[in-house]
């Protein structure tokens, strides 16, 4: 379950052409791709690689009960700003305890109660990317025509509930604004490569060590320098992200899942120039990777950069919205 700086120097080398998205996105998918590694029916992509053992070592790393919510706040107080009609949360209140007090809500013997709802994008705060989320030239995960997967009636195929019981695993802290970056933050613009990645695992120790099955979190410190400074560009601004280089080092480390405390994943601006999100065009549709956004990563980087201990359980399923091509999670992360 680990990996060295061999991991590292056997990738091939990757350099861009920033004029040529088209070229570097299809090499990519060539080099990269799982298809058909699980079986032409395969909805689980990356995910397969968590086998039960895998969950059975994970829960040996729990040593002091700590636990961490992994997740933003959902409120109205969130990063979105109306992107693709992308909205925060709107709590509202059903019944109250005015209500109650009121006696208007029918109830006997004194009774009463509290009802609420909430109307929201699945994807407008702390949450996974599906495998039904994003195409490459018409095709989705292990080349299925991206029609017959999404549909008006949703991800027939992917959705995210079939992912409901898998995500629990080692979890993974690779804390690269603390250790790359300035007063623990990159800046925006600022390019994750595989070096940067093999660079914070070596300087964080042996519980840092990435391999088969892991779930990655990447702290990058732009949520914290958004949270103290105002959301502004958050939600689709310039970002520190995974360079589209890292593609290989996905593929090449048989991870389950990276997740991070960006609204994008990859670097933004992205590497080209003109391009969109080049690195989920790989990364879901050829690779099956699972992709987090919008984690709340800070806390738990303050524990483990106290104990020098970057491995803990963590369990993150998404809410298992039927046919949803993402999903809202709480994820929790136990040490």
């Amino acid at each position: 379950m680990s990996t060295d700086d061999q991991t590292t120097r056997h990738m091939p080398e990757v350099t861009l052409d920033p004029a040529d998205p088209e070229a570097a996105i299809a090499a990519a998918a060539q080099r990269c791709t799982n298809w058909g590694r699980w079986g032409p029916q395969d909805v689980h992509g990356t995910l397969n690689h968590i086998t039960d053992e895998d969950r059975r070592h994970a829960a040996t790393l729990v040593r002091s009960g700590q636990t961490f919510s992994l997740s933003l706040p959902f409120d109205m107080d969130g990063p979105q700003k109306g992107w693709r009609r992308r909205t925060n949360p709107i709590h509202t209140m059903l019944d109250t305890g005015s209500d109650a007090e009121a006696g208007r809500q029918g109830f006997p013997h004194g009774l009463g109660g509290a009802d609420d709802v909430v109307t929201m994008p699945l994807q407008c705060s702390t949450q996974w990317d599906g495998l039904g989320h994003i195409f490459d030239h018409g095709r989705a995960w292990n080349d299925r025509r991206a029609g017959d997967v999404v549909t008006s009636e949703g991800d027939k195929v992917t959705g995210i509930e079939t992912a409901a019981d898998l995500i629990v695993g080692r979890g993974v802290l690779l804390d690269v604004g603390r250790v790359c970056g300035t007063d623990g933050e990159l800046p925006d613009g600022f390019a994750i490569t595989a070096e940067h990645l093999q660079h914070t695992i070596t300087a964080q120790g042996v519980t840092a060590q990435v391999g088969r099955g892991d779930l990655v979190c990447v702290r990058t410190g732009q949520l914290a320098r958004a949270r103290r400074a105002g959301w502004g560009d958050y939600a689709g601004g310039p970002a520190p992200g995974l360079s589209f280089t890292t593609a290989d080092w996905i593929r090449a480390t048989d991870v389950s899942g990276i997740a991070t405390d960006t609204w994008g994943f990859e670097v933004r601006p992205n590497e080209f120039h003109n391009a969109f999100q080049p690195l989920h065009q790989v990364a879901i549709p050829h690779i099956g990777l699972y992709i987090g956004e919008m984690w709340n990563l800070d806390e738990l980087a303050e524990t483990c950069a106290a104990d020098s201990r970057y491995e803990f359980l963590l369990t993150a399923a998404p809410l298992p919205v039927t046919g949803a091509v993402g999903a809202p999670v709480n994820p929790i992360a136990m040490r």
